[in-house]
């Protein structure tokens, strides 16, 4: 007797590839014109789907799980956050959770370089210019930066991505700092020349550039507040490819206008996908950089996810401890 396949409901679009594997796996629902699905869609997914494939823009929370059948066993998150799926709820209901890390650390890491390289040199300033027939030639005092090589960098965060971002940070001349929930072994201190600070405050006021590398979590939420944020030397710049909600983004782009931080580079925000408009008017002004969640955008990184994701269901599913299970300590 052949084996029913499982019902995988899958809420956005995902490349060819990856919903081609899946159709030839699993009993599969896709989602064609990829938009953001409603709260009631989610909740008619749950209701019938044995495995729920959410992305970030998925608020799986108690109202939608409660709504949820009983046939409903894995949810197979298309992405390594899972702050928008409420985990403990879903564990409480008998029904796994996975995600997707380690596929998108080298991509996310280049962002966050290539956007303190942007904010510090102003690079995304200089590409308006010349297409926009600004520029009338070179100026020793025209459209001046600040040199990386030498400065302080404070990673908040010191896990796959931070560790990554260090290691190309070393490359550039920068300073290695940082401040984790745990402190990393001595040996990868050691190898990426970093120095830990117990104290984030301490931390952040001896900095010249903050990157925000660590998990939105009800502890990090705001972690970098309106107290934390006038710790800042004036000179500094913040960048974040984290989540947007670990910045108090109010306190931050008031600080901007008024000159009490030099710059930021964002690709998330805390409200997304709204971007503040201070934030808005503060790009259109040349003050921050403004990216759309491009992180982890590479075709190898969907590519990876996408097998992540069938390999969690497949083996789940083959009655076996999937790789990427989320635990409880883990949140």
């Amino acid at each position: 007797m052949t084996k029913k396949k499982p019902l995988v409901v899958v809420t956005r679009r995902l490349p060819d590839m990856v919903e081609t594997r899946m159709a030839e796996l699993f009993d599969v629902r896709l989602n064609h014109d990829d938009a953001p699905m409603r709260q009631a869609d989610l909740i008619e997914a749950v209701k019938t789907a044995d495995v729920l494939v959410p992305t970030i823009t998925d608020m799986i929370d108690s109202a939608v799980l409660a709504q949820a059948g009983p046939q409903l066993r894995l949810i197979a998150n298309f992405g390594a956050g899972v702050d928008h799926i409420d985990v403990q709820q879903a564990l409480a209901r008998g029904v796994t959770v996975t995600n997707t890390p380690g596929v998108l650390t080298e991509d996310t890491a280049d962002m966050t370089m290539a956007l303190i390289l942007s904010v510090a040199r102003r690079i995304a300033e200089g590409a308006r210019v010349v297409p926009d027939d600004e520029w009338t030639g070179w100026s020793p005092t025209w459209m001046l930066g600040r040199r990386i090589t030498g400065k302080r960098l404070g990673i908040v965060g010191m896990g796959r991505i931070g560790q990554a971002l260090a290691r190309r940070a070393r490359a550039f001349g920068l300073s290695i700092h940082y401040h984790n929930r745990r402190r990393v072994p001595a040996a990868t201190e050691q190898a990426l020349e970093a120095t830990y600070w117990e104290s984030l405050d301490q931390m952040l006021a001896r900095m010249d550039i903050i990157s925000v590398n660590c998990p939105h979590t009800p502890a990090t939420y705001h972690l970098l507040s309106a107290r934390r944020l006038k710790l800042l030397k004036p000179s500094a710049i913040i960048v974040n490819t984290a989540r947007g909600e670990i910045i108090d983004e109010t306190a931050m782009a008031r600080m901007l206008e008024a000159n009490e931080l030099s710059g930021a580079g964002l690709d998330v925000f805390e409200h997304a996908p709204a971007v503040n408009p201070r934030l808005l008017k503060l790009a259109r002004a040349n003050k921050v950089v403004l990216l759309p969640h491009l992180g982890s955008a590479t075709i190898e990184s969907r590519h990876d996810m996408g097998e992540k994701v069938i390999l969690n269901i497949q083996t789940f599913m083959d009655g076996h401890r999937p790789p990427d299970r989320i635990l409880p300590s883990m949140l």
